[in-house]
Protein backbone atom coordinates (compact mmCIF):
# COMPACT_ATOMS: atom_id res chain seq x y z
CA UNK A 1 0.00 0.00 0.00
CA UNK A 2 1.44 3.35 -1.08
CA UNK A 3 1.31 6.40 1.15
CA UNK A 4 2.28 8.91 -1.50
CA UNK A 5 0.16 12.02 -1.76
CA UNK A 6 -0.39 14.06 -4.84
CA UNK A 7 -0.44 17.79 -5.03
CA UNK A 8 -3.65 19.48 -6.06
CA UNK A 9 -2.66 22.96 -7.30
CA UNK A 10 -6.26 23.80 -8.26
CA UNK A 11 -7.44 23.70 -4.64
CA UNK A 12 -7.79 27.05 -2.90
CA UNK A 13 -5.52 27.60 0.05
CA UNK A 14 -7.14 28.61 3.32
CA UNK A 15 -6.69 32.34 3.91
CA UNK A 16 -4.27 33.42 6.60
CA UNK A 17 -5.91 33.94 9.98
CA UNK A 18 -6.76 37.60 10.52
CA UNK A 19 -7.27 38.58 14.13
CA UNK A 20 -9.84 41.32 14.53
CA UNK A 21 -9.59 44.07 17.11
CA UNK A 22 -12.17 42.45 19.37
CA UNK A 23 -9.97 39.39 19.77
CA UNK A 24 -6.71 41.35 19.76
CA UNK A 25 -7.72 43.45 22.78
CA UNK A 26 -8.69 40.54 25.05
CA UNK A 27 -7.38 41.08 28.53
CA UNK A 28 -7.74 44.84 28.39
CA UNK A 29 -10.47 46.66 30.34
CA UNK A 30 -13.87 46.23 28.70
CA UNK A 31 -14.56 49.94 28.22
CA UNK A 32 -11.15 50.43 26.58
CA UNK A 33 -11.81 47.51 24.23
CA UNK A 34 -15.15 49.02 23.26
CA UNK A 35 -13.59 52.46 22.71
CA UNK A 36 -10.93 50.97 20.43
CA UNK A 37 -13.54 49.04 18.45
CA UNK A 38 -15.71 52.15 18.22
CA UNK A 39 -12.80 54.16 16.77
CA UNK A 40 -12.13 51.38 14.29
CA UNK A 41 -15.77 51.33 13.15
CA UNK A 42 -15.81 55.13 12.83
CA UNK A 43 -12.85 54.93 10.45
CA UNK A 44 -14.56 52.14 8.52
CA UNK A 45 -17.74 54.24 8.22
CA UNK A 46 -15.75 57.03 6.56
CA UNK A 47 -14.64 54.57 3.87
CA UNK A 48 -18.06 53.03 3.15
CA UNK A 49 -19.18 53.83 -0.41
CA UNK A 50 -22.33 55.95 -0.65
CA UNK A 51 -24.17 53.20 -2.52
CA UNK A 52 -23.54 50.64 0.29
CA UNK A 53 -26.60 51.54 2.34
CA UNK A 54 -26.70 48.28 4.28
CA UNK A 55 -23.06 48.43 5.32
CA UNK A 56 -23.33 52.08 6.29
CA UNK A 57 -26.54 51.56 8.24
CA UNK A 58 -25.08 48.58 10.11
CA UNK A 59 -22.08 50.67 11.16
CA UNK A 60 -24.23 53.65 12.20
CA UNK A 61 -26.45 51.39 14.31
CA UNK A 62 -23.45 49.76 16.00
CA UNK A 63 -21.87 53.15 16.72
CA UNK A 64 -25.10 54.61 18.11
CA UNK A 65 -25.52 51.58 20.35
CA UNK A 66 -22.04 51.75 21.85
CA UNK A 67 -22.18 55.53 22.27
CA UNK A 68 -25.10 55.05 24.64
CA UNK A 69 -23.15 52.49 26.64
CA UNK A 70 -19.89 54.45 26.91
CA UNK A 71 -21.18 57.08 29.30
CA UNK A 72 -20.67 57.60 33.00
CA UNK A 73 -17.93 55.96 35.04
CA UNK A 74 -16.08 53.75 32.56
CA UNK A 75 -13.64 52.48 35.19
CA UNK A 76 -16.42 51.05 37.36
CA UNK A 77 -18.98 49.62 34.95
CA UNK A 78 -22.25 48.29 36.27
CA UNK A 79 -22.91 44.63 35.63
CA UNK A 80 -25.65 45.52 33.14
CA UNK A 81 -23.39 47.89 31.19
CA UNK A 82 -20.49 45.43 31.20
CA UNK A 83 -22.78 42.70 29.92
CA UNK A 84 -24.16 44.96 27.18
CA UNK A 85 -20.66 46.07 26.12
CA UNK A 86 -19.52 42.47 25.95
CA UNK A 87 -22.51 41.55 23.77
CA UNK A 88 -21.86 44.60 21.58
CA UNK A 89 -18.22 43.65 21.08
CA UNK A 90 -19.21 40.16 19.98
CA UNK A 91 -22.05 41.34 17.73
CA UNK A 92 -19.89 43.97 16.02
CA UNK A 93 -16.89 41.69 15.78
CA UNK A 94 -17.12 41.10 12.03
CA UNK A 95 -18.58 44.43 10.93
CA UNK A 96 -16.54 46.18 8.24
CA UNK A 97 -14.47 43.08 7.49
CA UNK A 98 -13.55 42.61 3.87
CA UNK A 99 -13.34 39.12 2.50
CA UNK A 100 -10.08 38.32 0.76
CA UNK A 101 -11.23 34.89 -0.35
CA UNK A 102 -11.75 34.83 -4.11
CA UNK A 103 -15.29 34.05 -5.15
CA UNK A 104 -15.35 31.21 -7.70
CA UNK A 105 -16.85 32.16 -11.02
CA UNK A 106 -19.48 29.88 -12.53
CA UNK A 107 -18.23 27.98 -15.53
Amino acid sequence: MSTTTTSHPDELQAPAHVENSTDATRGEPLALRAQKRKAELEKALEKVPANDLRGGNDLVLALDTVSGLLTGDLENLSDATASALSRWLESSKHLAEVSTTPVPTPQ
